[in-house]
């Protein structure tokens, strides 16, 4: 399955950490992962977003992190992939 993962980074220092902890353990279960993290620093929130939702629009399913609701970006691209009938899985749940 190709997978998304979606949570807080802006005024989260450890998002590196939490969002590559979220990446190995999909990448174990088989996932290919698209992780936004590894966008470059200097643009602006709506250039990331954009380059969000085309990631969003190569996968399958989006991994939402524990922090998401705290992001104004995680819950557009949550509501973005409901929009488009994605898989929506919640980081603690158990896996399917």
């Amino acid at each position: 399955m190709k997978t998304y993962i979606a949570g807080k980074i802006t005024d989260c220092p450890d998002y590196m950490e939490h969002f590559a902890e979220a990446e190995e353990q999909l990448k174990r279960q088989g996932h290919a992962v698209m992780n936004p993290t590894i966008l470059p620093p200097g643009f602006e929130h709506h250039e990331y977003m954009k380059v969000c939702f085309g990631m969003i629009d190569a996968c399958s399913e989006l991994y939402m992190l524990t922090n998401w609701q705290d992001s104004k970006g995680a819950r557009m691209e949550h509501e973005y992939a409901e929009e488009r009938g994605k898989i929506i899985r919640y980081e603690g749940e158990a896996s399917k």
